[in-house]
C-alpha cells in the first residue's frame, strides 16, 4: 500500500512537471514568434548601412565596437610555408571582374587623396615598393578556408611611399573595383596591418584574372569578402564607404 501511495506521488510530481515543460515550451514558441513578428515589422537600415532590420544592424555595430576596441595592428595572423599553399586557390566571387570590357593596358590604380588630387599608379610603379610573400589561412564567409600563398606589397609601404600619412589620419579606405560594381569600406587600422597587401602574384605567378589581375587586396584579419579584386579607386573617408556585402545585410567590419 505505501509502494502504491509513493507511485501515485511519483506520477503526479512527473504530470506536473510535464504539464510545466508544456507549458513553458509553447510559451517560448510564442515568445518567439511575436520577437519574429516585432523584427518583421522594424524598419530597414537602407542605404550603405544594408536592408536589414535595424535591431540587427544595432547588434551588428556593437560586435563591431568590441572588436575593434579589442583589435592591435601588431597581432600577426599566423602564417605557413609556401609548401602548405594549395596548387589551385578557390574563387570567392566574380563581381565587378567585368573581363570581357577589360583591357590591362590601360589599367592605373588611382589614389584619391583628401584635398582631392588623385595619383595614378601603374604596375611599374607598384612593383618598384619593396615585395614581400603572404601565406595564411584565406577564409570565406561561405565556410571554407584555405591556405593560400600570394606576394605584393604592404598597403602601408604605398602609403608611405606616396607621402599619405595625413590620409591614414581618416577612419576608413574605400576599394572599388574599375567598372564599380563591387566596393568595400575598411576600418584604417585593419588595413595597416602589416600582412596587408597589394596583390599582383599568386603562388609565384601574375594573378588569374578570376583572382583580380592585375592587383588585388589581400587582408589577412578579414573574411574573404573585403579582399576586393581587381582594386581600380582607392580613398579615404571618416565616414563609412559603401560596402556591397554590407549593403546586403552582412557586417561591416567581417572581422577574423
Amino acid at each position: 500500500m505505501k509502494e502504491l501511495i509513493v507511485d501515485e506521488a511519483t506520477a503526479k510530481k512527473f504530470k506536473r512537471k510535464s504539464i510545466l515543460a508544456f507549458v513553458v515550451f509553447f510559451a517560448m514558441i510564442g515568445l518567439a514568434w511575436a520577437g519574429w513578428k516585432w523584427l518583421g515589422n522594424q524598419p530597414l537600415d537602407n542605404g550603405i548601412r544594408g536592408g536589414i532590420p535595424k535591431p540587427l544592424r544595432k547588434v551588428l555595430d556593437i560586435n563591431e565596437e568590441v572588436y575593434s576596441g579589442l583589435y592591435s595592428t601588431k597581432r600577426l595572423v599566423k602564417e605557413y610555408p609556401k609548401s602548405a599553399a594549395a596548387k589551385k586557390a578557390r574563387v570567392n566571387g566574380d563581381v565587378g571582374l567585368g573581363t570581357d570590357d577589360f583591357d590591362p593596358a590601360t589599367w592605373k590604380l588611382q589614389i584619391v587623396k583628401t584635398g582631392g588630387d588623385t595619383l595614378f599608379l601603374t604596375m611599374e610603379d607598384i612593383k618598384k615598393l619593396p615585395k614581400i610573400d603572404v601565406v595564411h589561412n584565406f577564409k570565406c564567409i561561405e565556410g571554407w578556408s584555405q591556405i593560400t600563398w600570394w606576394s605584393g606589397v604592404r598597403f602601408s609601404e604605398l602609403i608611405k611611399k606616396y607621402g599619405l600619412d595625413k590620409e591614414t589620419k581618416m577612419k576608413y579606405v574605400g576599394m572599388n573595383t574599375p567598372d564599380e560594381e563591387y566596393y568595400v569600406g575598411i576600418d584604417m587600422p585593419s588595413i595597416l596591418q602589416p600582412q596587408t597587401i597589394l596583390a599582383y602574384e599568386l603562388n609565384g605567378k601574375p594573378l588569374p584574372m578570376n583572382q583580380g589581375y592585375p592587383l588585388r587586396l589581400i587582408i589577412p584579419v578579414k573574411y574573404g569578402v573585403k579582399h576586393l579584386k581587381r582594386i581600380g579607386t582607392i580613398t579615404f573617408a571618416n565616414e563609412r564607404p559603401p560596402d556591397y556585402w554590407a549593403e546586403r545585410g552582412y557586417d561591416y567590419y567581417t572581422g577574423l
